[in-house]
């Protein structure tokens, strides 16, 4: 019944797409979400490079279904993962920094689905332009670096600006049936949910960690901060972020450099190649340079809290949608929940459509 362009690109059975969520996006994620009937992405930018083959044959292990790997420009081993990606028939790459031209090309003439992930409609013309061949949109409501526009504003926005040329996918804020009705009305081709497979059975999150995201009932005590790394980024409140919300710049960059070099040490990259990845970023990216510098932050600080379990040392990237989920479900009992509730309601919908015009 929900057979779009996006399905017919991804090969999935549902226009339902499993982000790459750093830490958290493993295989065995990914592969719970294609066995269910969604497309899922593998987190290749927090995974070390000497690991990310294993971690793909590793999905290839667990489904038979095809699955998307994710990574950004500036990490030391871009190229390998492109080889990489190319190679094992990876069917989709997505990325929120664009890989460039070269790279694009390459995985394009090697028939893998190229899937940005965008935040303006500037920004969407500019990946269409570049060779994307989906586009996923994200709104203010979605986890981890967000902007400030509504998901119900910049949908159509960005459906209006290059939905005639690729598929459109709905970020920020989805987590049901409801969801991905509404998305396919405001002339999207699929829903990407981050936070509701974050709290699913198969992810791997440390359970004292789930726990606080379970506990969380109220939307607005997931907040936007610049605190971590100088960009605006969604997360639940916690004791590290309110520590962090009032730390001194001069305090936040000794943490940053600090995580930084631990982040060296677990991706195996040398301190040469992480300069010229903040050079990089920085001179791309229209990034400062404490920015820069602060994004060191990120991966190290999510860690202690997504692999380590300790939620209180570390940050919670969430989308606010995590105020509303009260259950941890598979993704099978997942994934039928949103198409059963589609159906239904799209069945009221046309009934009441219906009524209406013989009125």
């Amino acid at each position: 019944m929900f057979e779009t362009r996006l399905t017919k690109l991804l090969g999935c059975q549902y226009p339902i797409v499993q982000t790459a969520m750093g830490w958290v996006a493993d295989s065995k994620l990914v592969a719970g979400s294609c066995n269910a009937g969604a497309f899922g992405f593998l987190a290749g930018a927090t995974i070390p490079a000497n690991e990310m083959e294993r971690d793909i044959l590793r999905v290839k292990e667990l489904t038979d279904k095809p699955f998307g790997v994710n990574f950004h420009m500036y990490q030391p081993n871009a190229a390998d993962i492109v080889e990489l990606v190319i190679r094992h028939g990876v069917r989709a790459v997505s990325y929120s920094r664009s890989p460039g031209p070269e790279f694009i090309n390459k995985l394009k003439d090697a028939g893998v689905v190229c899937m940005p992930t965008v935040g303006l409609p500037k920004h969407a013309i500019k990946a269409v332009e570049l060779g994307a061949d989906v586009v996923t949109v994200q709104g203010a409501e979605g986890g981890g670096h967000t902007g400030a526009v509504p998901t119900t504003l910049l949908i159509p926005q960005v459906v209006d600006a290059v939905g005639d040329k690729v598929p459109v996918v709905a970020a920020g804020g989805f987590k049901d049936g409801r969801g991905l009705l509404a998305a396919l009305s405001w002339g999207a081709e699929g829903i990407a949910m981050g936070t509701r497979f974050l709290m699913t059975q198969e992810s791997p999150v440390p359970r004292e960690t789930l726990q606080r995201y379970i506990d969380c009932k109220n939307p607005g005590d997931i907040i936007v901060s610049r605190a971590m790394d100088g960009l605006p980024q969604r997360m639940i409140m916690n004791e590290l972020l309110t520590e962090l919300e009032k730390a001194s710049t001069l305090r936040k960059l000794f943490i940053a450099v600090r995580n930084g070099l631990a982040f060296r040490k677990h991706t195996g990259t040398t301190i040469l190649s992480l300069l010229k990845s903040a050079i990089a970023m920085s001179k791309d990216d229209d990034m400062t340079a404490a920015q820069t510098i602060m994004s060191a932050n990120a991966p190290m600080i999510i860690q202690k809290a997504m692999v380590d379990g300790e939620p209180a040392r570390g940050v919670l990237p969430s989308g606010q949608v995590a105020g509303v989920i009260d259950e941890l479900l598979t993704c099978e009992k997942l994934l039928e929940s949103i198409v059963k509730e589609a159906e239904e309601r799209l069945t009221l919908l046309s009934l009441h459509v219906t009524e209406n015009s013989q009125e």
